[in-house]
């Protein structure tokens, strides 16, 4: 597939006529595939929460909420990074996660500018890319999360939709009273074992 390939694809899911719900509703955007141990997070936060990702449109999966995922560079592929933004909200998607390295970390800012006023939630893969991630001028709105934290930047997006979407909330609640219920069990277990012995079984 070239990269016309890809811009054209954009293009034409798109102008296709479908329901909200056989569209994903988040993206996930990187500008290297070296960053994808970093980005990971935020596929892992997604599927946890019962999201699947969409690998091919003409055949999606069956959950209700879905994501996508692609490599685009916002120097080595600006046309694509276009491609991609411009066509966002008609192609259905809800919210952009988008994450990028280096000093000139610019994909989730102009992901933003482009897509715009689909929300954008930047993920520095680096500490360096923190300013440049952050630095929008007013009335060109980026929500970032700290470097490397695109599981965060995941729980963000779900929580924009779950003020539409119920059952998205009832979800998230289920996962914020799961950590809360972990923090009760590890802090009963040091407090019944001593911090010696917790300390000796590894637990910390």
């Amino acid at each position: 597939m070239t990269l016309q390939d890809l811009i054209e694809g954009f293009e034409r899911e798109a102008e296709r006529e479908r329901e909200p719900e056989a569209t994903p509703e988040v993206g996930i955007i990187m500008g290297s595939d070296s960053d994808l141990d970093t980005m990971y997070g935020a596929y892992e936060a997604l599927t946890e929460l019962g999201f699947e990702e969409v690998t091919d449109y003409d055949d999606p999966p069956e959950a209700r909420f879905t994501f996508e995922t692609y490599v685009v560079s916002a120097h080595r592929t600006p046309k694509l990074m276009d491609a991609y933004a411009t066509t966002a909200a008609d192609r259905g998607l809800d919210v952009i996660i988008a994450g990028a390295g280096g000093k000139s970390a610019d994909l989730p800012n102009m992901t933003a500018s482009l897509a715009f006023p689909v929300p954008v939630i930047g993920v520095p893969v680096q500490e360096k890319s923190v300013d440049s991630v952050i630095g929008m001028p007013t009335g060109a709105p980026l929500v970032a999360v700290d470097a490397g934290k695109s599981f965060n930047a995941a729980l963000s997006a779900v929580q924009v939709l779950a003020r539409e979407h119920g059952e998205l909330r009832e979800r998230l609640v289920e996962y914020h009273e799961g950590l809360q219920g972990e923090v009760a069990a590890v802090s009963r277990e040091l407090h019944e074992s001593g911090t010696p012995g917790f300390r000796a079984e590894g637990k910390q």
